[in-house]
């Protein structure tokens, strides 16, 4: 057979690594998948003079979708315009697709998975979530006859980060961020990340893959890491606890949990280790128990690395669709307030009094002082649903004020 010919649009940090990848290691990807694949064009609007693809750059999509040669499309664009018209044209036109590009997952997954399976192609989005660990292949073949119960994941390198630092160093959220912008870590604008709106969108795509639906992610309750403070880890410090952001979804039974927020999890969860730029992910099945999946989240040549292994497959799978992803059902996901968790409160205030009051508005829960801290305590309640905590907290501020609020799993 002949050489596969391979596009890849989009040469920023992915795409170049995925183009070294290419070269460097031809020998193990012919070994691995029967053929040759070669690099015909780069898709970009710069030029790159002096670059290994310089005589390889084009400008106009149409010389890809066009060429009946090219028959793997490589989408590290990121965003959505132009990458979902551009990557829909390729399927289109009979081409298997390969993409790194949550975004486009979450919003156009379902849509671009059906035309792959009409003309019997593929979409592969493996480096979408987790870069470089592999988590997608695992649910839709390793993991194939599981019921899966739960999937929690730390799956945002830059807040993970940012809140290994605060917890190793006690130092302030702000400080933190601005470190990990001057190291490269977070963007100028870091919002996608510490609001949690990345880990958000990975989640949706894992909770799809898990239960065979779409998932729209803006059904997905989503808090951020902004208002997670250096008091917070001074508590989780006496606790033996830290604070991670989960994207959490639960199918257990007829209900389906998704939400993204900090929690406070103790040295026993399989999450606690997951440090600096690192992902974890735990994989709850009901005869395979809990798995995890460890690795780097993020990065040029990891996430390249599993860009270039869904080309293998595509490669490997040239001429058939291979069935995974979801269908155009839409998931329910359940509302937010019938979520059951602990919490661990702040309060403002002091006096034995003011203490035991607010230990008896939460349903006996227990106290937690710092000698550190002379103007608060805080409090760690029993299991309630997010509407009971809600309606406990509501009352309780009638007396005094709740500084903080964050969900405890330990």
């Amino acid at each position: 057979r002949a050489m596969v010919q391979v596009a890849i649009m989009g040469y920023g940090t992915i795409g170049s690594g995925v183009a070294e990848i290419l070269a460097q290691n031809a020998e193990q990807i012919k070994h691995g998948c029967g053929q040759d694949v070669a690099l015909k064009y780069v898709l970009d609007l710069r030029d790159f003079p002096g670059s290994p693809v310089e005589d390889r750059i084009v400008h106009d999509f149409s010389v890809i979708e066009k060429d009946p040669e090219v028959s793997v499309v490589v989408e590290t664009m990121g965003g959505l315009n132009p990458a979902y018209p551009f990557v829909k044209a390729s399927l289109l036109a009979g081409k298997h697709v390969v993409t790194s590009n949550k975004a486009l997952v979450a919003a156009y997954g379902t849509e671009l998975l059906a035309i792959a399976r009409e003309k019997n192609v593929n979409f592969f989005f493996e480096a979408s979530v987790g870069g470089g660990i592999p988590i997608i292949r695992p649910l839709y073949r390793c993991l194939k006859g599981e019921k899966i119960l739960e999937i929690t994941g730390i799956l945002n390198g830059t807040t993970n980060f940012i809140l290994t630092k605060m917890d190793k160093e006690g130092a302030s959220f702000e400080a933190v961020l601005k470190e990990a912008q001057d190291l490269g870590y977070a963007e100028r604008n870091p919002e996608a990340d510490v609001e949690g709106y990345d880990t958000c969108r990975k989640i949706a795509i894992l909770t799809a893959m898990a239960s065979g639906k779409e998932v729209n992610y803006e059904d997905i309750s989503t808090e951020g890491i902004t208002k997670i403070t250096d008091v917070d880890f001074k508590y989780a410090d006496k606790l033996g606890t830290s604070v991670k952001l989960f994207g959490t979804s639960r199918l257990d039974g007829d209900e389906v949990h998704a939400w993204v927020a900090p929690v406070m999890i103790g040295k026993d969860h399989p999450l606690y280790a997951v440090n600096d730029v690192f992902n974890g992910i735990m994989v709850k099945g009901n005869m395979l128990g809990t798995a995890m999946f460890y690795g780097s989240g993020a990065g040029k040549l990891p996430t390249a690395s599993a860009v270039v292994a869904d080309i293998m497959e595509a490669v490997e799978n040239a001429d058939h669709n291979v069935p995974l992803g979801w269908s155009s059902e839409r998931l329910v996901i359940a509302d937010q307030k019938t979520s059951v968790h602990r919490y661990f409160v702040r309060v403002e205030g002091t006096g034995t009094e003011l203490e035991q009051a607010a230990a008896a508005a939460f349903g006996g829960a227990e106290l937690v002082k710092l000698d550190s801290l002379n103007d608060e305590f805080a409090l760690l309640t029993g299991e309630m649903s997010e509407a009971a905590y809600a309606e406990c907290a509501a009352a309780f501020e009638k007396t005094a004020k709740i500084r903080q609020r964050i969900r405890a799993e330990f």
